[in-house]
């Protein structure tokens, strides 16, 4: 896998989520972020990380809970939410950053 700047830097637009296999609130947000993923098409990046497997990219990014949602516009910051979270809510915040 590529380093992180490179992940975030990646697309105009790139969602990341940083998860954990043992969470249950990761568990219950994978099918909801799917099908924001699936909503938003090529137009965004979509990149979900297991903090487990990507510890030092979790620390990179500063996440202290998961799950943890991280909007980057042009390489930088832009939004930033954890824990779970409404698929129409997470769907218009991306879709609100691809329209500047």
């Amino acid at each position: 896998m590529k380093d992180y700047e490179s992940i975030i830097s990646s697309n105009p637009v790139v969602l990341v989520e940083f998860y954990a296999t043992w969470c249950p609130h990761c568990h219950r947000m994978a099918p909801i972020v799917d099908q924001v993923k699936e909503l938003l098409g090529d137009a965004v990046k979509v990149e979900q990380l297991d903090i487990d497997q990507y510890d030092e990219y979790a620390d990179e990014a500063g996440v202290e809970g998961v799950p943890t949602f991280i909007i980057y516009r042009n390489g930088n910051e832009a939004w930033r939410h954890s824990g779970e979270i409404d698929g129409n809510v997470l769907y218009e915040k991306v879709q609100s950053f691809m329209n500047w």
